[in-house]
């Protein structure tokens, strides 16, 4: 005459449980929704570094004919260029590999180092533009899961190999990344040192591509050719691999 009594004790108890880790579950997203609410200034910036550089890669495919009346030769014109660069890409109007694939089509290899140099000082424009727009939601997350405060300060004290992995992806943005590394906090440092190395690959590709090309038109479907193709793919199963392995590295050595 017990056994359903502490049956049904018992079904009640795992009802509540499997409810509460459902609420769980879901209130990460809940406190982010709360979060964009309270910050509506951090939304429009996600939703910018988002969509503009698609619609800033539209707008040059229709006036691309205004780059070629444009020379880099003179010191003055170059330093022009790593600042014009600079603020496109910082400022995410457009995005890194069409813009390498724009300068190695209009300008070829000898400007290939200012790119670099442009897309060093765009990590500094876009990674400090995450933080004046309040970008970092830790802080309501910690407070809200005090657990994920040790498992995500951890991965942030040695994030070589997330920030390496994420700017390798063909997936991820630039503009996007700069505002993650800023929201999880990591060093501006770091992003440079690691970042740097995981972009190369990918300014490469479309550098060349575009150089290679005999109009701009064929240096915009160049990368969709099969070889192009191959290599994005390695990147990107290289990017998800690298990501996968570090997260779970980490958990082990805790």
């Amino acid at each position: 005459m017990l056994v359903i009594p502490k049956l049904g004790a018992k079904l009640t108890g795992f009802y509540f449980k499997s409810e509460s880790k459902m609420a769980k579950k879901d209130s990460i997203f809940k406190d982010l929704g709360s979060y964009f609410r309270s910050h509506p200034s951090t939304t429009l910036g996600w939703i910018w570094v988002s969509f503009v550089p698609l619609l800033g890669s539209l707008l040059l495919s229709t006036r691309y004919q205004e780059l070629e009346q444009i020379t880099v030769t003179g010191v003055w014109e170059q330093v022009l260029l790593i600042l014009v660069l600079t603020v496109l890409v910082g400022l995410a109007f457009l995005p890194t590999t069409f813009t390498a694939l724009a300068s190695g089509f209009f300008w070829g290899w000898a400007v290939f180092p200012h790119l670099v140099i442009a897309y060093l000082l765009a990590n500094v424009l876009g990674y400090s533009l995450g933080k004046w727009l309040h970008a970092d939601f830790r802080t309501i997350l910690y407070a809200r899961h005090p657990s994920l405060k040790e498992e995500i300060e951890k991965r942030i004290d040695q994030p070589a190999g997330l920030v390496f992995f994420v700017r390798i992806s063909p997936l991820i943005p630039f503009a996007i990344s700069n505002f993650l590394f800023a929201s999880l906090g990591i060093p501006l440092s770091k992003i440079i040192r690691y970042g740097l190395p995981g972009m190369l690959p990918r300014t490469i590709l479309a550098f060349a591509s575009g150089r290679a090309a005999y109009s701009f038109l064929d240096a915009q479907s160049s990368l969709k050719d099969p070889q192009d193709w191959l290599i994005l793919g390695l990147l990107f199963i290289g990017s998800i691999w690298g990501i996968w392995y570090f997260w779970n590295k980490k958990k082990i050595e805790s």
